[in-house]
C-alpha cells in the first residue's frame, strides 16, 4: 500500500539576506543610492517598481545595514523615531501618521526609506501638505528583469522550497511563463504544493500541472473581467433619484 505524502500548511518564509539578492541592471541604480543615505534629498528616497522586482528585500537589506526600523504603511502609528525608517507599502500609509513620521525623522536626522509601485509624486493624496514633501522625494524605479535575472530568480525560488527540479524543467516553465516575479513566485509555491501532493511524479509532469492550472486561473480571472465589463455595459443607467435614464 503506497502512502501518499501530507501537505502541511506550513507558510514559505522569503530570504531577505544582502546576499540573496540578484543584482542585475535593471535594480544597479537603487543599489548605488541604497549605499549612498547622506546624499538623499531631504534625507529620504523611494523605491518604486512592480510588485516582485526585489523592493521589500532592498527594505530588508538597507533596514539591517542602517539600524533602522522596518514599518508596515497600512498599519502606520506615529511615534518619535529613534532610528532610520524603512515602510514599506508606504503609499498605503494614513496620510497624517505618514506626515507626522516624515517630519519627526527629518527633525531627528534620521533618513527614511519608502516603497511603494509608484514614485510618491504619483499618489494620490489629499492632504496639501503631505503631498508637497512626497513630490520633493526622490525616487528610484526598478525596472522589469531581464531573462537573466528571471532565470537566477526562478531556480533561487525552488532552492529555497529543497525542489530538485533539473534545469531544462526550469528552461521549459520559463518559456510559459508570464515574464513577471510574481508569475514566477506563483509558480515555486504551486510547484512545491503539487510535489507534496503528488508523490512520485516527474518534475516534468508537476511542472505540466502548474503551467496548465496557471494558464487556466489566469483565463477564469480574464472571463470574470469581461463578465463585469459586460455588465456594467448593459446595466441600465440611474440617475441621482433613483430613476433609469434608458
Amino acid at each position: 500500500m503506497r502512502h501518499r505524502q501530507l501537505a502541511l500548511p506550513f507558510a514559505h518564509a522569503p530570504h531577505f539576506e544582502a546576499a540573496d539578492f540578484l543584482e542585475a541592471p535593471s535594480n544597479a541604480e537603487a543599489l548605488a543610492w541604497l549605499g549612498s543615505a547622506e546624499s538623499w534629498p531631504g534625507r529620504r528616497l523611494a523605491l518604486a517598481g512592480e510588485s516582485g522586482v526585489g523592493k521589500t528585500h532592498l527594505l530588508h537589506v538597507w533596514a539591517k545595514r542602517a539600524g533602522a526600523r522596518l514599518l508596515d504603511g497600512p498599519t502606520l502609528a506615529f511615534e518619535p523615531p529613534r532610528t532610520p525608517l524603512a515602510i514599506d507599502d508606504a503609499d498605503d500609509a494614513p496620510a497624517e501618521k505618514l506626515l507626522h513620521v516624515l517630519n519627526a525623522a527629518q527633525e531627528a536626522g534620521h533618513p527614511v526609506l519608502l516603497a511603494a509601485p509608484e514614485p510618491p509624486s504619483r499618489w494620490h493624496v489629499a492632504l496639501p501638505d503631505l503631498s508637497s514633501r512626497l513630490k520633493a522625494i526622490l525616487a528610484v524605479t526598478i525596472g522589469p528583469p531581464e531573462e537573466t535575472l528571471l532565470r537566477s530568480l526562478l531556480m533561487r525560488l525552488l532552492a529555497e522550497r529543497q525542489l530538485a527540479v533539473p534545469a531544462p524543467v526550469q528552461e521549459w516553465m520559463l518559456t510559459r511563463l508570464p515574464r513577471t516575479p510574481a508569475a514566477l513566485r506563483e509558480a515555486a509555491a504551486r510547484f512545491d504544493r503539487t510535489s507534496l501532493l503528488a508523490g512520485s511524479l516527474s518534475p516534468r509532469v508537476i511542472a505540466a500541472h502548474v503551467i496548465l492550472n496557471m494558464r487556466d486561473a489566469g483565463e477564469r480571472h480574464e472571463d470574470a473581467v469581461r463578465q463585469d465589463e459586460d455588465l456594467a455595459e448593459s446595466a441600465p443607467a440611474i440617475s441621482s433619484n433613483g430613476t433609469s435614464l434608458l
